[in-house]
């Protein structure tokens, strides 16, 4: 899907155009091979800078050709509870032209959608290098959103697992593990990315420009801090209720082997008691409550060893 949309400061209401114009925004997403060509060609993009952000591992990074610069960010997205993972990353590229500001990715993402439905004030398409940083500031902005949306469900998990520990909600708090991990990689290579764009002179025009790219290092730093205190946190909860869980399963089963051998006395006894042979008490009058007060008592003694030995 392509459209082509522009706007002005004065008017953040963005216009769909059937033609690119100088100063438009091309939005890309999970693009038709006709589609690519016609960027291309129109803008003198190279191909490759156009497909290099739909391959799904592609790392954050900075290229330039001919006037023409792509930025490769690696961004959160959210892929559901159900999801063997449920928040990954994905890249989005950014490609500035003279005429143009190009974005590109596979699927339509939150932090391109927050501008379509002008969610943001005073922005403007013809600002381009403006533009970019406030996508580097929003993506900053998202991957904090996800970090406290993690927090708070590795919160409940922690909840349920106080109450019933089962292995369902420790393998959930393994697909947070999982998801940290993605963040933490992507959130360093991003961190690059844009230390190499603060060091070249795309943004020092304006001071503006320089405050705000600082701010989103800013944000992406603080992310990367919030996601190893997290995934530190995570971490030690995981292996706490580990262990907890183990030693859960050998209370119940030295509870159950102690039950069993407390339950063999009778048996043993009965067992006895029923051959064919001769035996003790066997033509006493009242042998059956001998027998019984002996197995009683018997049975008494191994309880209260084992309650001394605190096996209960």
């Amino acid at each position: 899907m392509l459209t082509i949309t522009s706007n002005k400061t004065t008017d953040p209401q963005l216009h769909t155009l059937d033609t690119i114009e100088p100063g438009c925004w091309i939005n890309v997403i999970d693009p038709l091979p006709t589609e690519i060509n016609r960027v291309s060609e129109e803008l003198g993009i190279p191909i490759d800078y156009l497909t290099y952000p739909l391959d799904i591992d592609e790392r954050a990074r900075i290229e330039k050709d001919e006037g023409v610069t792509l930025i490769i960010l690696r961004v959160p997205h959210y892929e559901g509870d159900s999801a063997d993972i449920p928040y990954v990353t994905m890249p989005l590229g950014i490609i500035l032209t003279e005429r143009a500001i190009v974005t590109i990715c596979k699927v339509e993402h939150d932090i391109l959608t927050e501008f379509t439905q002008g969610r943001f004030k005073a922005w403007s398409t013809g600002k381009r290098n403006r533009f970019l940083l406030q996508i580097l500031l929003s993506t900053a902005q998202r991957y904090l959103y996800h970090l406290h949306a993690i927090e708070k469900g590795i919160d409940q998990l922690e909840d349920r697992l106080q109450k019933t520990p089962r292995n369902r909600e420790v393998l959930e708090l393994l697909k947070y593990q999982k998801s940290l991990v993605y963040f933490t990689t992507a959130l360093r290579s991003d961190e690059l990315m844009m230390e190499r764009l603060q060091r070249s002179q795309l943004f020092r025009m304006y001071p503006d420009d320089e405050d705000l790219l600082d701010d989103v290092l800013i944000e992406i730093r603080q992310a990367i801090e919030m996601t190893g205190i997290t995934n530190n946190i995570l971490t030690q909860t995981v292996d706490a209720f580990g262990s907890i869980i183990s030693n859960n399963l050998n209370v119940v089963v030295k509870l159950l082997t102690a039950m069993t051998i407390i339950l063999t006395v009778p048996m043993l006894v009965a067992s006895i008691y029923g051959m064919n042979v001769v035996l003790p008490f066997q033509d006493f009058e009242h042998a059956f409550w001998v027998v019984m007060g002996i197995m009683a008592a018997v049975v008494a003694a191994v309880v209260f060893l084992f309650w001394k030995r605190d096996w209960f």
